[in-house]
């Protein structure tokens, strides 16, 4: 017996693959990012060579794969996302993250990894919000990619205040010391997966702290890329 279609979690219309979440029409859509440089993620005059911030003050990864700027309709979805909750959503938001890393410039697309770790909550944000959002994306990237995805990989020490509430110099200051990595990473292919980056002091501590245990390499791969 068929089953009816899907409907698209944004224009609502039949999709032609249920599975997909998100049809073709909204994805381009939600794709259709300017010139942006490969290590920031941030607008650049082109796409192939680092922007000036980048050559003056290099973030510690070796790149940042974005899906879309933190605008509508991505950002409504993803607030839907956590805050709904609907975790059902995890399986087309991962999607449009496998179609942005596969549609990375071909000059500089990246390596595939040998391991995919989330940003962790804190267990007590966790046991409210029922799951963490970027665990979810990285188990199902991690099945397409056929890399592993340990749950246990970083744990969040410090209940740290939100971060959006902060400044970037008091962002630093919150997350110093905050996570512990409890595997053993020397000479793995990394990638950081976050559902929003916005100043990267997060995803940077992270990187920093995987780079000091060993790691060769370090991506970071986002729904999300704040302005």
């Amino acid at each position: 017996m068929l089953t009816a279609p899907g409907l698209c979690w944004l224009c609502r219309m039949p999709l032609a693959c249920s599975h997909w979440g998100i049809c073709s029409l909204c994805t381009r859509a939600i794709r259709r990012r300017g010139s942006v440089c490969p290590l920031c993620g941030l607008p650049a005059a082109r796409d192939d060579i680092h922007c000036g911030r980048c050559l003056q003050k290099p973030p510690p990864w070796q790149r940042l794969i974005a899906v879309s700027d933190y605008a509508p309709p991505l950002s409504t979805l993803l607030h839907q996302f956590k805050f709904a909750p609907r975790p059902e959503a995890a399986n087309a938001l991962s999607r449009l993250l496998l179609l942005a890393v596969r549609g990375a410039h071909p000059t500089r697309n990246p390596a595939k990894p040998d391991m995919i770790i989330s940003v962790p909550l804190h267990a007590r944000r966790q046991w409210r919000r029922g799951f963490n959002q970027s665990d979810l994306l990285c188990q199902k990237l991690a099945h397409w990619l056929q890399c592993s995805a340990p749950r246990a990989a970083l744990r969040r020490l410090r209940a740290t205040p939100v971060q959006h509430h902060l400044s970037a110099r008091l962002r630093k200051q919150n997350l110093k010391n905050a996570f512990r990595l409890e595997l053993p990473v020397a000479g793995l292919h990394i990638v950081v997966v976050d559902d929003v980056v916005t100043t990267g002091s997060t995803v940077a501590e992270i990187t920093r702290l995987l780079l000091r245990s060993g790691a060769a390499a370090v991506q970071v791969w986002c729904l999300c890329r704040t302005l």
